[in-house]
């Protein structure tokens, strides 16, 4: 395959900016209409998704162990959406199309290059979703407890049927009745537990169909869908290295997840969890994370605010102070929370001499639309 054609390419396309997949998706519907009903109402939300997946996979194209494993979990996933086998060709006629519309220097050597690399992308995507029709497309998932923390966060408790297996640090896609084949990411907060209850952090965003509903629409009772488990941040439960946690926003669900794991099944380990907020009432979660800190005596939980002078908690963007508190050198260190604050983060450990290799992060953006092949989630 000639990648760097590929490439150049795709960026043909990605910067024609909405026309590109609105000229796919009018192709598919128009050459497959059969395929619209895998599709919500409103492709408002919809629209930029493929270029998103697409753009992952152009990037790692060339490193099969990495986009491989991805791969076979996307297929797993989209049995969710009805996906069968008989859809692939159709969406790889529609996507040569659209590249081939865009590429004023298109050629027949480079639409087969296009036609080899998706046919190797739909057969490992295909392989998976057979290997894996022993378990459901989705689960069933009541809502057994619904509590507004803030204005536009709420934290769930929900009970899948039938037993819904899955990792600590691994997130999953939820779609409510109240939106439906709308699909968004999220992160349980707690590892697998006897009872199988998930607990579930969502915080409203303007524009965000799916979080607002599940934070100020969705109650006690009410059934939710979920997708198979995609695996996001890695928590590598074989390392017994003392461990870094640093969250922003709802970026503390995987984290609280890692702590509860830490809790249930060790080994034993220090935990120094640190979560940041631009105000001291914005720190949603801080009555049960108080909690596991008097409950652990080798958890240590502090929180820093960066926008509010008169709170008493350590001031400072969470990456000043986790630095300030250091050094981390030692340690396996997991960042989550907005794209922002998990550069910094990141950036300042490095300067600090945390090894490159040993830091773990993962972008919590609104909405979360889908995980990117790099570990990220996007709106």
């Amino acid at each position: 395959m000639d990648i760097p054609a590929m490439r150049a390419s795709f960026a043909k396309a990605a910067a024609a900016g909405d026309e590109a997949p609105l000229y796919f998706y009018s192709h598919l519907f128009l050459s497959h209409p059969a395929t619209r009903k895998l599709f919500p109402i409103s492709m408002a939300h919809q629209r930029d998704r493929l270029f998103q997946a697409l753009g992952d996979v152009v990037a790692y194209v060339d490193d099969l162990d990495r986009l491989v494993p991805i791969l076979q979990a996307l297929g797993r996933d989209h049995r969710k959406f009805g996906t069968v086998a008989e859809h692939y060709p159709a969406v790889g006629a529609s996507l040569i199309a659209t590249l081939k519309h865009f590429d004023d220097e298109w050629n027949p050597a480079l639409e087969q290059t296009w036609a080899d690399a998706y046919g190797v992308v739909a057969q490992v995507m295909i392989e998976a979703a057979e290997a894996a029709t022993d378990e459901p497309p989705w689960w069933d998932a009541e809502v057994v407890s619904h509590e507004r923390r803030t204005v536009d966060t709420a934290v769930m408790w929900l009970r899948p049927t039938p037993e819904f297996p899955y990792r600590a640090g691994e997130s999953i896609s939820l779609e409510s009745d109240v939106r439906p084949k709308l699909w968004r990411y999220y992160s349980p907060a707690n590892a697998p537990r006897p009872d199988g209850l998930l607990e579930i952090h969502v915080r409203a965003y303007d524009g965000g169909p799916v979080s607002t509903a599940l934070v100020r629409r969705v109650g006690q009772g009410d059934v939710l869908h979920l997708g198979p488990p995609l695996g996001h941040i890695h928590f590598d439960q074989d390392s017994d290295r003392d461990l870094l946690l640093v969250a922003g926003g709802t970026g503390l669900a995987p984290l609280k997840a890692v702590v509860d794991q830490v809790a249930r099944h060790g080994p034993p380990r220090r935990v120094d969890l640190f979560v940041g907020s631009r105000t001291e009432e914005r720190i949603y979660d801080r009555a049960d994370l108080e909690r596991l800190d008097a409950e652990h005596p080798w958890l240590t939980v502090t929180f820093a605010v960066s926008g509010d002078d008169l709170s008493p908690l350590e001031q400072g963007d969470v990456g000043e102070v986790v630095v300030r508190h250091g050094p981390w050198t030692s340690r396996d260190v997991y960042v989550a929370g907005p794209a922002a604050m998990v550069e910094d983060t990141t950036t300042r450990l490095v300067k600090d001499g945390v090894r490159p290799e040993r830091i773990r992060s993962e972008v919590f953006a609104p909405s979360r639309l889908g995980p990117s092949l790099d570990g990220e989630v996007t709106e």
